[in-house]
């Protein structure tokens, strides 16, 4: 090991005990002692398949992991241990990744919109590589970050043709004006930046924002800049269900970079897989600590219940914010020793978190869940992207 990961990072479990296996082990215990809170279980080695079929799917390419989509420290020491770089979007992210030992040269700011402060903090600490996509973000860099390698952001919504959008992201239009605006100021460019998104899934996209790329590197290097880096962002399938798996879209990217950025073209390549690593190593628990019957009417309705329903909706209230749950997917739930009998009747639910000051309660609506009860868990999957695990147990298999 290279000294990211130890052993307190982690629970070593036998081969083939799931963390469904771990789950209902830890909530019989939980209930044992009166313990309610919500439990967050990552299986780590899920995440080490991810990084090694992400290698092998596209082999040219650097990983450059999102803090902001997981921050849990036990999942930055495996990806630091691994070899992954890091995409910070403002200095506690920067501060974090470092304080675990991850040098400078692989971390990424990668925010469009970066603060003064933040700035400076990244220059006293040897952080060089971040983007930008306006003149006011290369004003700041020149002042505050003189010695900063930055990634010229280009839109990928408006490849191939420009249209308005609130996103990140200059137009190929304003390439030109940009590039000679930082010649003009002594900022270093050394690459183009993109993020596909949700339009990750779209093969085709892959190649036209490449594609895109290539002319920008060319106006450049025209310009004197020494072009060598591409960002090729985000947007990997998370989970297996989704109508393009990695390996389709890889053969799509690599077609791409094979044609418009070939090997011995000098370029490097990284990009910023963040779902797409941790969103199924994660599973959510959820106590019910109240809940509330609401008599719903219905207009002709005799007041009967069939197998699937029932004039009444239940108020679940979950020990769990509602931004850690959206959107969630609920597996089945479960008991801690016993699973719902399939013959009792289901209603419609609605699922609430705690309330704060100004925030909506509400997490989900219309769930079809068994007759539940105050003490009884609800599991989630694919819960490890953008939620909030402030307690983790991490498991490695």
């Amino acid at each position: 090991m290279n000294g990211f990961l130890n052993e307190s990072n982690f629970l070593m479990v036998e081969e083939g005990f799931t963390t469904r296996d771990l789950l209902e082990n830890l909530l019989g215990e939980l209930c044992q002692e009166s313990q309610q809170q919500a439990v967050f279980v990552a299986d780590l080695g899920d995440i080490v398949k991810k990084h090694l079929c992400f290698l092998k799917a596209l082999p040219r390419v650097k990983p450059y992991f999102p803090v902001k989509c997981n921050g849990t420290e036990g999942v930055l020491r495996l990806l630091a241990e691994l070899g992954a770089g890091f995409a910070c979007a403002n200095k506690a992210e920067i501060t974090r990744v470092q304080g675990i030992g991850v040098p400078p040269d692989r971390i990424f700011y990668s925010s469009p919109c970066k603060q003064v402060a933040h700035l400076r903090y990244a220059a006293t600490h040897g952080v060089r590589l971040m983007a930008f996509d306006n003149e006011v973000e290369l004003s700041k860099v020149a002042r505050s970050h003189p010695r900063a390698r930055m990634l010229l952001g280009i839109n990928a919504d408006s490849i191939p043709a420009a249209h308005p959008s609130l996103s990140f992201g200059t137009t190929l239009e304003s390439c030109g004006h940009l590039l000679q605006t930082a010649k003009d100021q002594a900022v270093e460019v050394v690459g183009i930046s993109f993020h596909l998104g949700s339009r990750g899934l779209e093969p085709q996209a892959w190649a036209q924002a490449v594609a895109t790329a290539q002319l920008v590197f060319d106006m450049g290097t025209e310009l004197g800049h020494h072009m060598h880096l591409l960002d090729i962002g985000g947007g990997f399938p998370a989970t297996e269900d989704t109508r393009a798996p990695l390996e389709e879209i890889a053969a799509g990217i690599n077609s791409a970079l094979d044609l418009y950025f070939p090997e011995g073209s000098g370029v490097e390549i990284i990009a910023r897989p963040g779902r797409y690593y941790v969103t199924s190593a994660f599973t959510l628990a959820v106590s019910i600590t109240a809940l509330e019957e609401i008599p719903v009417e219905q207009p002709g309705s005799d007041g009967r219940c069939d197998s699937r329903g029932c004039p009444l909706s239940l108020s679940l209230f979950p020990d769990v914010s509602p931004v850690s749950l959206s959107p969630p997917e609920p597996s089945p739930p479960s008991l801690p020793e016993e699973e719902p009998c399939p013959e009792q009747p289901w209603h419609s639910c609605s699922l609430r978190g705690p309330r704060g000051p100004g925030e909506d309660p509400s997490i989900a609506e219309g769930l079809q869940l068994p007759q539940l009860h105050v003490g009884d868990w609800l599991i989630f999957g694919d819960m490890g992207a953008y939620s909030t695990p402030t307690a983790s147990l991490l498991t490695a298999g």
